[in-house]
């Protein structure tokens, strides 16, 4: 605990196996209650390697439900678990869980209820490999979302995040895709509920390992994201009534 706050860590794994150990031995303990794994229908051993490291709390998934569909496992079972605050890490090693201490005390001291590990920051992305073609889309979608949005976020694409429990119960996040887009569909639910986001520096690494999205998949998204800001302004100036919100 930290500041009489249950800190749960959610994994959210698909094909993690060869990196969830190394994750799973970063996690600061001292602070983190309790951990759960969910696994999305991998076609490799993350099960088997989560229950060699010990970690009580796995549930997994007959069919692939998504990235988003495995969030919404997490999340109701970090609630479930009594959570005060969560924190998405995902198990392919790509971000630090060294981060998680700082993250939650930003939660814990009432500072923001919101956390993002940022790798726009500083020089994090470039630095840690990400693709050229992935850092231009960020930075032109995140500029394009900022203005609809009328917020400043460093980025909206990061896939290290902490909550308060208090949030993740206030926005409906079983009503966002199941898909990559949910990340962001959740972002603009946050600000529509008037809650504020803050951001850490964050490295990353891109390797062989670690989970990304083609450029196919990748222009989808894309296109997502500029479907999510179009229906937040939308909805905020009054001309729709989206149902995630």
């Amino acid at each position: 605990m930290l500041n009489n706050k249950k800190i749960v860590v959610v994994l959210p794994a698909y094909n993690a196996a060869l990196t969830l150990e190394k994750t799973y031995q970063e996690i600061p303990f001292e602070i983190v209650d309790e951990v759960v794994l969910v696994d999305d229908a991998s076609k490799d051993d993350t099960v088997a390697v989560g229950k060699k490291l010990g970690i009580q709390h796995i549930i997994r998934h007959d069919n692939n439900k998504g990235y988003g569909g495995n969030q919404k496992s997490c999340y109701n079972k970090a609630l479930e678990l009594g959570a005060d605050i969560v924190i998405m890490l995902h198990p392919d090693y790509q971000y630090t869980p060294k981060l998680i201490l700082a993250m939650s005390s930003i939660i814990a001291n009432d500072v923001y209820p919101v956390v993002l590990g940022s790798r726009i920051l500083g020089k994090g992305a470039l630095k840690g490999g990400m693709p050229g073609y992935k850092y231009f889309f960020n930075r032109f979608l995140t500029l394009f979302q900022n203005l609809l949005m009328n917020e400043k976020l460093s980025e909206y694409h990061t896939g290290y995040r902490a909550f308060s429990a208090t949030v993740l119960r206030d926005i409906n996040y079983m009503a966002d895709n199941d898909d990559f887009i949910f990340d962001n569909e959740m972002l603009s639910q946050i600000f529509m509920k008037g809650y504020e986001i803050g951001e850490v520096t964050c490295p990353t690494k891109y390797f062989d390992e670690a989970s990304s999205i083609n450029f196919k998949r990748s222009s989808i998204y894309g296109l997502g994201v500029l479907r999510v800001s179009l229906q937040h302004r939308l909805h905020k100036i009054g001309l729709i009534r989206a149902k995630i919100y």
